[in-house]
């Protein structure tokens, strides 16, 4: 079955192929390195930037690319097809486009065109130890003081806080005005006092990610760094920016089913029992052929959530039923593929068993999937 998604064409096959020889070259082969140091290299930043890949759906003007969000989606599902969990590019894009969407004019110019470059290697932080999809809970402060904001607080499970220049901080400017007091503050990193990066975080998986602790500890923060120039938007911002955050993680999700799939398929067909391959045995057969057909109904769903971001009509319930449903079928069939390895599958020099326990964090970042669940159920 030869299937094309929609939103493909001639010029996204030829930026496809580019990718690929980039990710072959500068990305797999790290792999086994980046999570014995639990974080990449700096210099495969810079030359992702060089290649144009790190904001591939930002506008020149801006020093993105000029795509569309298909272009990142590409560069997206490239990382995944190859085994790739630690390149923490997708936090570093949905930071841009909280800048692009919600920043203001010199925001915009100040940061992204560094962002663009791997420069600046970018971060958001919003779950705190006692706060975590609730965002209402969060107990970090930006108050005035002044020139600027003294911002206290700590922050835990950030991607990329090990790396980040610019991290994106979701602090209370107003304790006591409940989700109108949020407000979204640009804090760089580089010599800034009281700033501080705890522990790399043991994680079950995706240990080249650098996921790590962060503390503020009376950080100055300019009162131009307030993301949008305005105190008080920053839940309206998340709630609208946070659509494009689970449609990535919709597409990865996919993404890897396609991959455990294959792996599984050709495994399947080397291996032989009882003096047949795997492949002509009813029960293996029976569940590839139900993995194919899910993964391909992910694959056509996910076609569509792209297609209407790029149009501009993904809203929070649809991205929502793309997180929550496609991580849950990629856990479900990660974990059918695994026992079709035996007791391979269990081996972690076998990529199938890393895409084993890699895959179970879906079902919790970016909002875990209950929260997705109660969203979609307010639409009803």
């Amino acid at each position: 079955m030869d299937y094309v998604s929609p939103w493909m064409d001639a010029e996204l096959e030829g930026f496809r192929d580019a990718v690929r020889r980039f990710v072959d070259h500068e990305v797999a082969p790290h792999q086994q390195r980046w999570r014995e140091q639990q974080h990449v290299d700096r210099e495969v930043w810079s030359k992702a930037g060089e290649m144009g890949l790190l904001l591939a759906d930002i506008p020149e003007e801006y020093g993105g690319s000029g795509g569309s969000f298909a272009h990142q989606c590409v560069v997206f599902e490239e990382l995944c097809y190859a085994g790739d969990t630690a390149f923490g590019l997708h936090v570093h894009a949905i930071v841009a486009h909280y800048l692009l969407n919600q920043g203001t004019e010199e925001q915009k110019r100040r940061y992204l065109p560094k962002l663009a470059s791997g420069e600046t290697i970018a971060a958001i932080a919003m779950s705190e130890p006692g706060a975590g999809s609730d965002l209402k809970g969060i107990r970090s402060t930006a108050i005035r003081s002044g020139d600027g904001y003294r911002l206290n607080g700590s922050k835990t499970f950030i991607s990329n806080g090990y790396m980040a220049d610019l991290i994106l901080v979701v602090a209370k400017t107003d304790p006591a005005a409940g989700a109108k007091g949020v407000s979204l503050m640009l804090v760089e990193t580089r010599d800034t006092p009281g700033f501080r990066v705890g522990r790399i975080l043991e994680k079950v998986g995706q240990k080249g990610q650098d996921t790590c602790e962060l503390f503020f500890d009376d950080v100055h923060v300019p009162l131009e760094n307030v993301l949008g120039g305005e105190e008080g938007k920053g839940f309206a911002q998340l709630m609208t920016e946070l659509p494009y955050e689970r449609t990535i993680v919709g597409v990865c999700g996919v993404a890897s089913i396609e991959r455990a799939i294959r792996l599984t398929v050709e495994h399947t067909k080397e291996r032989k029992a009882f003096g047949q391959a795997l492949i002509e045995m009813q029960n293996t057969r029976f569940v590839l052929a139900e993995a194919k057909t899910e993964g391909f109904v992910a694959r056509v769903f996910v076609d569509r959530c792209i297609e209407d971001l790029i149009a501009g009509r993904m809203d929070t319930v649809q991205a929502s039923m793309a997180k929550y449903w496609i991580t849950d079928l990629q856990c479900k069939i990660v974990d059918q593929c695994v026992q079709l390895f035996g007791g391979y599958g269990y081996m972690l020099e076998y990529p199938i068993a890393q895409m084993y326990v890699d895959a179970r964090v879906q079902r919790i970042y970016g909002g875990a999937n209950e929260i997705m669940k109660e969203i979609i159920a307010r639409s009803l």
